[in-house]
């Protein structure tokens, strides 16, 4: 087996050192020689900011890098960058590019896509527009809110001015305590307004949670509503009128029923008037009592059980024996 020397294990871990080297080197520079790229530029007369390797975006994708940063000429008229782009995208040649600063302090070239239906190939040159600051953005837009809080500062002042040669002493003593009088209601209903303790914010949580109830339920409240229309309408369509005409005909029918048997008239009017019909009927119980209870004292009387059995020849009964059953 080949022995390999120290020196030239050595050798061959410097060369993967100065290899992976210039690889990380080239990565932090926003290269990547394992991915094929097209070059292209955009000219600027400021690039604050911008550095080697920052991004540059196509609708907030990173589709590149900035390559480098150069002169276009000994006046400094416009500085030229170069970037790659990592993806084969269609850039419009109408397209134009701005330098874009995060709060964060990070920056990027951004691209917007053009209407063209002809597309910049590598090495061609995009428009490059410029951008204002952060500063001046931001001081743009407080430069009518500065100026307009001087214009009411200085009428403030001339109305203060006005109102301490017009009122009295007294009349401003009055109106300084006006104004606590103020202070304290606005002490007040930001303590009504509190979050976390405030009656009308307790309030306000309170009704939000009913919303929420109400609208949680719904489905069930709808369902109730139907109800109701359907039941609305139906009775609406029934025939209300014809029902209370029946009811009236069978109320006066059972009046003349009832009146009949008060009078007397048809089977349940005798028998609940004729007396004596009621007192027949109470002695046709009595006697059929007296009958039952001789069959049970006397049975032999009244069937022959027996071949050899003599006949009962004791006197029947003729009023029924007195009940022998305890009372309740």
């Amino acid at each position: 087996m080949m022995k390999i020397s120290n020196e030239t294990k050595i050798g061959a871990l410097t060369a993967v050192s100065i290899t992976l080297l210039i690889l990380g080197f080239n990565f932090l520079k926003g290269k990547n020689i394992f991915v094929k790229k097209s070059t292209m530029y955009v000219t600027f007369k400021r690039v604050e900011g911008l550095n080697v390797a920052d991004g540059i975006k196509i609708n907030g994708l990173r589709v590149g890098a900035v390559e480098g940063l150069e002169e276009k000429d000994m006046n400094l008229s416009e500085v030229v960058v170069a970037f790659q782009l990592l993806k084969q995208i269609n850039i419009p040649t109408d397209s134009y590019a701005k330098i874009v600063a995060t709060p964060l302090g990070s920056t990027a070239i951004v691209i917007t896509m053009g209407s063209a239906t002809t597309f910049l190939n590598e090495g061609d040159t995009l428009k490059g527009m410029e951008s204002k600051s952060m500063v001046e953005d931001l001081k743009e837009t407080l430069q009518p809110t500065v100026e307009n809080v001087n214009r009411t500062l200085a009428t403030l002042d001339s109305t203060i001015r006005k109102i301490g040669n017009v009122f009295d002493a007294e009349a401003k003593k009055n109106i300084g305590s006006t104004l606590e009088e103020l202070a304290l209601t606005t002490s007040r209903l930001n303590a009504l307004l509190e979050p976390k303790n405030g009656s009308l914010a307790q309030t306000l949580e309170n009704v939000k949670g009913f919303t929420g109830n109400l609208k949680q339920n719904n489905d069930s409240i709808t369902a109730v509503v139907n109800n109701l229309t359907k039941a609305s309408r139906d009775l609406a369509s029934a025939d209300i009128s014809k029902t209370i005409s029946s009811l009236e005909k069978a109320t006066t029918t059972l009046n003349t029923i009832l009146a009949g048997i008060k009078d007397g008239k048809g089977s349940l009017g005798k028998f609940a008037t004729d007396e004596q019909l009621y007192k027949n009927l109470n002695s046709t119980s009595n006697s059929l009592n007296t009958l039952l209870q001789d069959l049970r004292l006397h049975p032999k009387r009244y069937v022959q059980v027996s071949v050899f059995g003599k006949k009962d020849k004791t006197a029947p009964l003729m009023a029924p024996l007195p009940d022998s059953l305890p009372k309740q």
